[in-house]
């Protein structure tokens, strides 16, 4: 573990690189060489060409050797709750709405003092060695704290979109959903949200952005949604919602509010360039749902692992790419998901499909790659700054390297005579290995370690943490129902 965090201003030359792009081009360089100073990208192009003239210009250049490696951008996260990893494996086997009200719910109402910022810091950590380099917030509690959230970034170096919950107290009593959470409901406002944005927004040289998250609607007045479609479309804020994810969920648009779940969505102000609606399960396409995604350029947060794992179903995501939706990809929490490494998730979403549509070709690697970079910058409204590789861009880079038997038999000077290819051994490949990554030109992982984050601590703080949010929610892990414990 390094001393302290690298200066963006230390000029990087990483040579011998198969490099990614992503850009509309879908260009893939061989043998190539990526420049990166005063945290941008400089130049791009062949080991050969750049290697000999960067060096004759900086005298202090760092060379990085990636024989073998992959260079991508940064992986983008539009779906993440911090607060849950340390909830991991306390909610198995439960469907949606049993999972929130028995489980989920009392535990983030019972966080105390600091455990909204070891939540952070311990998601963060695993998020950076799986090569996320910016992740979108996606229900920012009030037991988290926002201070908590916000010192967890500042400290870690990562790129976030932190959305403030804004809820109403839950009215459905059909459907029997108690939100512990609500005992903090006025401090769930508009003018709450907003307030944190005014204080935060664009902090640590804009790698932070305040986003809202508007409470999912089951019941709650359309007037409540409406006040925040728009406040946040009044001062330009990014907003994001949970959507349509559970069985359930369509038909309750249907009944309480008379209209799909992306005609609510447009009725009350929430579409929007920046506007990013999670899972969209069980949207309604004879209402029109996809199109009105497609003409408000809106975007749909796709969390393959956790809709199956929480038993909510496979969200038509094929119709929605058809229909020119944006569509990127989120984890979800770690009782939904048990870990925020978007590799597994873009393996996951990409055979997901083709099973259930029976068709080998109906979602390719590429696609679920761009779903997980450039995808995502473009739903964040970061598209021109991240999200590919061009010059000019924030200096947003992950190295890759595949090795040892789940990758074999990887070799990068097979890719040009029709070897394996770079995009399926990154997503598909069981050997890929996180070796660096960069944000805003910063190394915060470096040969796999976390350069200036002690890994261990957060651990062990995590482990103290959850001891005392368990006893003070008194729920229990239900992972051992089948299980005889001696």
């Amino acid at each position: 573990m390094g001393s302290g965090r690298a200066d963006n201003s230390t000029p990087l030359l990483f040579v011998h690189a198969t490099i990614v792009t992503v850009t509309k081009k879908r260009e893939v360089i061989l043998d190539g060489a990526l420049f990166t100073k005063d945290g941008r990208i400089q130049e791009i192009g062949k080991t050969a060409n750049l290697l000999p003239r960067i060096q004759a210009a900086e005298t202090n250049v760092q060379i990085v050797d990636c024989t073998n490696g992959i260079l991508i951008p940064g992986l983008i996260n539009t779906h993440a709750h911090l607060a849950q990893s340390l909830l991991r494996g306390l909610a198995e086997n439960l469907d949606l709405h049993n999972w929130l009200c028995d489980a989920v719910w009392p535990l983030e109402a019972n966080y105390a003092a600091e455990d909204g910022y070891v939540a952070a810091k311990l998601t963060i950590a695993e998020m950076l060695k799986t090569g996320t380099t910016c992740f979108l917030e996606a229900m920012l509690t009030h037991g988290s704290g926002v201070d908590n959230v916000v010192r967890a970034v500042e400290e870690t170096g990562i790129r976030a979109c932190l959305s403030k919950l804004i809820k109403a107290t839950e009215t459905n009593p059909d459907l029997k959903l108690k939100d512990a959470r609500d005992k903090d409901v006025e401090s769930m406002s508009v003018s709450s949200a907003f307030a944190a944005y005014q204080k935060y927004h664009g902090s640590f040289n804009d790698r932070l952005q305040m986003w809202f998250a508007a409470g999912t609607p089951r019941g709650s007045p359309s007037a409540a949604h409406a006040a925040i479609g728009e406040t946040a479309r009044k001062h330009g804020i990014g907003l994001t919602m949970h959507c349509a994810e559970a069985p359930k969920d369509l038909e309750i648009y249907r009944q309480y509010y008379q209209c799909s779940p992306i005609q609510f969505c447009r009725d009350t102000s929430l579409t929007g360039p920046r506007s990013v609606f999670a899972h969209v399960v069980h949207p309604d396409p004879s209402a029109g749902d996809f199109e009105l995604l497609r003409q408000s350029k809106s975007t749909v947060s796709h969390n393959a692992t956790s809709n199956l794992k929480l038993g909510s179903g496979i969200a038509p995501i094929p119709d929605m790419l058809a229909a020119g939706v944006n569509v990127a990809l989120g984890t979800d929490g770690a009782p939904c998901n048990n870990t925020y490494d978007m590799f597994r998730e873009m393996h996951i979403a990409s055979i997901l499909h083709c099973g259930a549509r029976q068709d080998a070709n109906v979602m390719s690697a590429y696609q679920v790659l761009e779903m997980a970079t450039i995808n995502g910058a473009r739903a964040l409204g970061l598209e021109e700054q991240i999200g590919s590789l061009e010059i000019g861009k924030k200096a947003d880079i992950v190295l890759v390297i595949p090795k040892g038997v789940g990758s074999a038999p990887w070799d990068a000077e097979e890719v040009a005579t029709g070897g394996i290819d770079p995009v399926t051994a990154l997503v598909h490949g069981s050997g890929v290995r996180v070796d660096t990554v960069l944000v805003d030109g910063c190394i915060l992982v470096e040969h796999g370690d976390l350069f200036h984050l002690d890994e261990t601590a957060i651990v062990a703080k995590a482990q103290e943490s959850i001891v005392g949010i368990r006893k003070r929610s008194r729920v229990g892990a239900r992972n051992h129902m089948s299980l005889k414990l001696i």
